[in-house]
């Protein structure tokens, strides 16, 4: 975890939908996740970290363009939540949004083009030709399945906006450090120490007064704070699922 994952994660090819070229295909319900089997750090946006929080543990990556990642693992190569066939070993866990957007995407078709359009990765089996599926489009004009995908990407992108300005916040309030965990398992010599990412210095936090304290009160920032810094307890529960499932943990977050 050395940087911020170099967006898009998961992603090995972007194709804009088109009604012309797209205008057969069909979209097929996912029982798999095979793209996440070994992913350790995913993305999220501050709109998610009540629920994720709950979960697992909130980070930032390192670097000037720090984002907010939930960990599905301490070390790279290892998901503990996702086994090998790809399927959540749990009913009730939180899939972060950008983990549910794929295969689909907002992007500018040129570097200069002011709109998003929507694409999707052509790699993936989600959707295609099929006899069986929901259509993307009919008549010429998308279905409410393809209106469906396409709110949830907006709503994506706005979540997404919404982070960028959080972090840039933290930032000017110097209130991210290099982190650091320890974990001392039982009968182990030495605890195991994890570092390659940053969290909230929660003295600087706690030292916050006047103005600076009551704008991040007023902007609904210190609950999301606050709920970054209780995830970090989840650290020992990914380390236990882990020992659990024979990934023998390593001391640091990768990279």
């Amino acid at each position: 975890m050395a940087s911020a994952p170099q967006l898009p994660l998961f992603y090995n090819g972007l194709e804009p939908l088109s009604s012309d070229t797209h205008a057969d295909y069909k979209v097929r319900p996912q029982e798999s996740a095979p793209f996440l089997v070994g992913q350790h750090a995913i993305p999220i946006t501050v709109d998610e970290f009540p629920l994720v929080q709950r979960h697992m543990p909130i980070v930032f990556s390192v670097g000037d363009d720090a984002i907010p990642l939930a960990l599905m693992g301490l070390n790279e190569g290892v998901n503990v939540f996702i086994g090998d066939d790809g399927k959540l070993t749990e009913n009730t866990f939180y899939v972060p949004a950008y983990i549910r957007r794929y295969p689909y995407m907002l992007a500018r078709l040129h570097p200069d083009a002011q709109e998003l359009s929507l694409c999707f990765d052509p790699t993936s089996d989600a959707l295609g030709a099929f006899d069986e599926g929901d259509a993307l489009f009919a008549d010429g004009a998308p279905t409410e399945v393809t209106k469906s995908i396409l709110a949830f990407n907006e709503s994506f992108e706005q979540a997404g906006a919404r982070t960028q300005n959080f972090m840039k916040e933290l930032r000017e309030l110097g209130l991210l450090m290099d982190g650091e965990v320890s974990i001392q398992p039982d009968g182990a010599e030495q605890p195991f120490v994890y570092r390659g990412f940053q969290m909230v210095n929660e003295e600087k936090l706690i030292d916050l007064r006047g103005d600076a304290l009551r704008k991040i009160s007023k902007s609904g920032m210190l609950p999301l704070l606050y709920a970054h810094l209780f995830s970090l307890a989840l650290m020992r529960d990914i380390f236990a699922r882990q020992v659990q499932l024979g990934k023998t943990p390593l001391p640091q977050l990768g990279g």
